[in-house]
């Protein structure tokens, strides 16, 4: 019904303002009685055989919402009765800022992609932790992703300082860490990514885990653009300071083989034409560190045999963005039910 029906409709208007509509529009029928459980039994999967151990944590299915959906921790329970097995929210910076101008979300409808340049728009880190406080653990509890940057008013030579107050802020109500350093869309931002500032950032960050009564799992998500060499980079990165894993990919600057009319706009890339790239990044990885470290893999999920190819080539978890805006909740479904036929 999605595809067929509600998603004509939805993609005649402007993609950002849509993305508030639907927000409003589950969050209403989320809050209706009935309506919660309706939507567990149409798209939600339970079966101990999809359940996965990564990194510390119990995860009820591989399948969860990639960061940029949620980016306030507005929706993590409805976004759970769609069936996702984690939700991963942000990019979340110490101050609330804007963004970039709008209009800054095009879609490419003819190659199933997304282009946005949003901008790390997002309320503040502190505005989300009160709304996390409504997560508490125990039973209900969603298994939630902080995923952090830094201002884009902030310095590159400053930046760890923010990615410090992200932390120190949501380290009681998120369950792991995603350091942010690979948005095209900040500028400046990527070039964090090199390998002496990256090191430095990220044993920050884990030297105040460390000192943390109990450590979460910290993980970095990296541009499908590097090199070769700049993904070794990363596998000795991950080595030198011991965090938990890499999820792969953010978004892309490439625009090879498109043919959609806004294909030239500027910001990162999504959807189906990042579908090998990022399996490739997954399979590097994966083969050239001997499976030292998990890997989350995302980027143009848009089948179940999608999903399947990035767990095949290393994945242990994988996650929806641009796939789900495209294909609907279904999608969630039809990818552990596929797992559970080649289980």
């Amino acid at each position: 019904m999605y595809k067929s029906l509600l998603r004509p409709i939805l993609f005649r208007f402007d993609p950002e303002k849509i993305h508030h509509f639907t927000f409003s529009s589950i969050r209403f029928l989320d809050s209706i009685p009935g309506f919660p459980a309706l939507f567990r039994s149409l798209y939600e999967v339970k079966d101990p055989r999809l359940e996965r151990e990564v990194f510390g944590l119990k995860f009820k299915n591989p399948v969860g919402l990639a960061a940029g959906m949620d980016k306030d921790a507005k929706m993590f329970k409805e976004f759970s009765d769609l069936g996702f097995g984690f939700i991963e929210i942000g990019t979340l910076t110490p101050k609330a800022q804007e963004g970039n101008p709008k209009k800054r979300s095009f879609r490419l409808k003819a190659d199933s992609a997304i282009i946005n340049r949003m901008g790390f728009n997002n309320g503040g880190v502190q505005e989300a932790v009160e709304r996390l406080k409504k997560n508490p653990s125990g039973k209900g509890h969603v298994l939630i992703g902080g995923n952090i940057g830094k201002n884009k008013v902030t310095p590159n030579e400053d930046a760890v300082s923010d990615y410090e107050i992200c932390f120190d802020a949501l380290y009681d109500h998120v369950d792991y860490f995603v350091v942010n350093v690979s948005s095209p869309n900040t500028p400046n931002l990527r070039e964090l990514q090199d390998k002496e500032p990256l090191t430095n950032l990220l044993q920050t960050l884990q030297d105040k885990n460390a000192a943390k009564p109990k450590q979460k799992p910290i993980l970095l998500k990296i541009a499908p653009d590097l090199t070769d060499d700049q993904l070794l980079d990363i596998i000795d990165i991950v080595k030198v300071t011991k965090i938990a894993g890499v999820i792969a990919t953010n978004t892309t600057i490439s625009r090879e083989g498109l043919v959609s009319p806004d294909k030239n706009e500027m910001g990162g890339l999504s959807g189906k034409p990042l579908t090998k790239r990022s399996t490739e990044v997954i399979r590097f990885l994966s083969e050239k560190s001997n499976k030292a470290f998990p890997i989350i893999g995302v980027g143009g999920i848009h089948t179940p045999e999608d999903a399947i190819e990035k767990l095949e080539a290393g994945a242990s978890l994988v996650q929806l963005y641009t796939g789900f805006i495209y294909e609907g909740p279904a999608l969630i479904r039809d990818i552990n039910k596929r797992l559970l036929k080649g289980a």
